[in-house]
């Protein structure tokens, strides 16, 4: 077996080896093997009665740490095992505090240190009460914007439009003892950042990664951000495409606008706010991506994300605020969602990635979509215009005829392109009954 979130082998024993007793005391417990190498091999120990009484004993003077100790006798060799039980406070080595993550050993400082002291006192970032701040501080007008989108979503009683901003306050559990917490102020404070550094939404529309064609910046508490970022999205950033069904006039936007929102939300709910940077998102002509500071729960990767998965939000009062309000549910189900509107619409999956503390999701246009098919990553010498191909499941020459108000010739041409660049597979078949589907 390899080294893992709860194992690690070591040949040989040296006491600065406590700081890995350590790192597994702070995080879910696990096993110290001394005596094995890397692959789990015995490779064996000439000491062994010693560290049977020098490890329980160093580990308690020095961490406060009790751990059982083991000796096992093999034919390879002798090798010892180290078990170690998670603790319900912090433990520390020499002032320094450590924790295993995955196969590794960190030690914890900064904000990574702040998030994994409160998380041992039950605390989260947004549940840390703030002094000097009170309720007559907040904004009035968003706690009535509050009160609408909340009735309505049925997700409070009638009688909570009348009540008292104290009283709101209270019931979201946004208090602690007479302290205002963080969630309570980035959600209804007029000016979070006086409190929070970096707690906005940065817009930019890039040619490409090196050129900033224009950008935008939107304050204020969280409910403004996501009504005005995605107000200024859909205006400025994302086109429409105008079609008619008879008299009537349709927008379709280039990426669906409830994915979009429900990233937003992601991003915002799930944000880590003691990094002091505001949530980024970059606009492309072929892309949209959101970029937000944060973390996902012990042992997830991206794939946790695009299939059923437990609501484990990174800020819990803030996401039960948006909650509350008809933003979000409350069953992790959002990014599913996401996913699935853009199947919807016909557009590829979203991409997550997530490395360090840097979370983005990235939204790609249709493959199909005039202004990919134009660009130099489709075709340096391809300048057709193909918007409306992926309306169709079967595509004829003469349809594309149609679209494209071209010549039979120019069509063949074309189609024979895309057929070169596996984005159309044709049928088969000749003459009359030829046709191409999408891939």
């Amino acid at each position: 077996m390899s080294e893992n979130q709860n194992i690690e082998y070591k040949t040989t024993w040296r006491d600065e080896y406590l700081k890995w007793i350590c790192g597994f005391a702070n995080a879910k417990g696990g096993t110290i093997y001394i005596g094995k190498d890397d692959n789990g091999n015995v490779v064996g120990i000439t000491n062994a009665k010693k560290l049977l009484e020098d490890i329980p004993n160093k580990s308690r003077d020095i961490l406060g740490v009790i751990v059982d100790v083991n000796l096992h006798t093999t034919p390879e060799g002798n090798f010892i095992e180290i078990n170690i039980e998670d603790y319900p406070y912090p433990v520390n080595y020499k002032g320094q505090y450590h924790y295993r993550s995955g196969s590794t050993k960190q030690e914890l400082k900064g904000a990574a240190l702040d998030r994994f002291m409160l998380q041992k006192k039950g605390k989260r970032w947004d549940g840390v009460p703030v002094p000097n701040v009170s309720v007559e501080d907040l904004d009035n007008e968003t706690f009535e914007f509050f009160r609408k989108r909340a009735f309505k979503s049925k997700r409070i009683e009638e009688d909570a439009l009348t009540d008292s901003n104290n009283h709101l306050i209270d019931n979201l559990q946004l208090k602690e003892n007479d302290y205002l917490k963080r969630a309570g102020i980035l959600l209804f404070h007029p000016k979070p950042e006086n409190f929070v550094t970096g707690a906005y939404v940065k817009i930019g529309f890039f040619e490409s990664d090196s050129e900033l064609m224009y950008q935008d910046e939107v304050h204020g508490n969280l409910f403004n951000q996501v009504e005005k970022t995605i107000e200024l999205l859909f205006t400025k950033y994302i086109k429409a495409i105008i079609s008619y069904e008879g008299i009537h006039r349709i927008e379709t936007y280039e990426y669906p606008k409830d994915a979009i929102r429900e990233a937003l939300l992601n991003a915002i709910s799930h944000k880590d706010y003691s990094s002091g940077f505001p949530i980024q998102i970059s606009v492309y002509k072929d892309k949209l991506m959101i970029w937000n500071s944060g973390q996902l729960p012990e042992n997830w990767t991206t794939k946790n994300l695009m299939e059923k998965h437990p609501s484990q939000p990174y800020n819990p009062d803030i996401a039960n605020a948006f909650f509350r309000s008809g933003y979000i549910e409350s069953w992790g189900r959002g990014t599913i969602k996401i996913i699935e509107k853009c199947i919807e619409a016909g557009l590829p999956s979203p991409l997550y990635s997530y490395e360090g503390s840097d979370f983005w999701v990235e939204f790609k246009k249709d493959i199909y979509h005039k202004e990919y098919l134009q660009s130099p990553s489709a075709s340096s010498g391809y300048k057709v215009p193909n918007a409306g191909i992926a309306q169709h499941k079967k595509l004829t020459n003469s349809e594309y005829q149609k679209i494209n108000d071209c010549s039979r010739n120019t069509a063949s041409n074309d189609l024979s392109e895309l057929v070169e660049k596996e984005l159309l597979k044709p049928s088969g078949q000749k003459g009359a009954g030829a046709y191409y589907k999408l891939i």
